[in-house]
C-alpha cells in the first residue's frame, strides 16, 4: 500500500516519546530512591546529593521533583538547617503538580518546625 509508512511515523512519535518519558521517570525515581535509602542508613550529605540531582534533573517529572524537595528537606530539618528545610517546603507548596499529600505532610512539616522554633525562643 502505498503511503503505509507514512502512517505509522505518527504512531512511532507517540511510542518513542512513550518509551523517553518512562525511561526519565525510571532514572529520576531511581536517584530519588537512592537518596532515601541514604537517609536511611543516616548518610544525610549523600541522600541530600540525591535529593539535589533529582530535582534538578531537567526530565525529572514534577511529582518526583516535590518528594525529593520533600524529603530533602526532612533531611535538612533533622540536620537543623531549618532555612534551607522552610524553602524546600515552600517551594513544594507552590508547585501545581506537587502531589496533594505531599503538600499536606510540607503543611504539617512547616507547623511542626514553627512551633518547636515559637517554644525554643519562649
Amino acid at each position: 500500500m502505498p503511503g503505509a509508512d507514512n502512517n505509522r511515523l505518527p504512531l512511532m512519535n507517540v511510542f518513542h516519546w512513550l518509551i523517553g518519558h518512562i525511561s526519565n521517570r525510571r532514572k529520576a525515581l531511581s536517584l530519588y530512591q537512592r537518596g532515601m535509602a541514604k537517609a536511611k542508613k543516616h548518610d544525610e550529605r549523600g541522600a541530600i546529593v540525591d535529593y539535589t540531582a533529582t530535582i534538578e534533573s531537567p526530565h525529572a517529572p514534577a511529582d518526583v521533583r516535590a518528594m525529593a524537595l520533600f524529603n530533602r528537606a526532612l533531611v535538612y530539618a533533622a540536620a537543623a538547617e531549618n532555612a534551607k528545610a522552610t524553602e524546600d517546603l515552600d517551594v513544594v507548596l507552590t508547585m501545581p503538580a506537587a502531589p496533594t499529600n505531599i503538600k499536606t505532610e510540607a503543611r504539617r512539616k512547616l507547623l511542626r518546625m514553627h512551633r518547636r522554633s515559637s517554644s525554643s525562643h519562649a
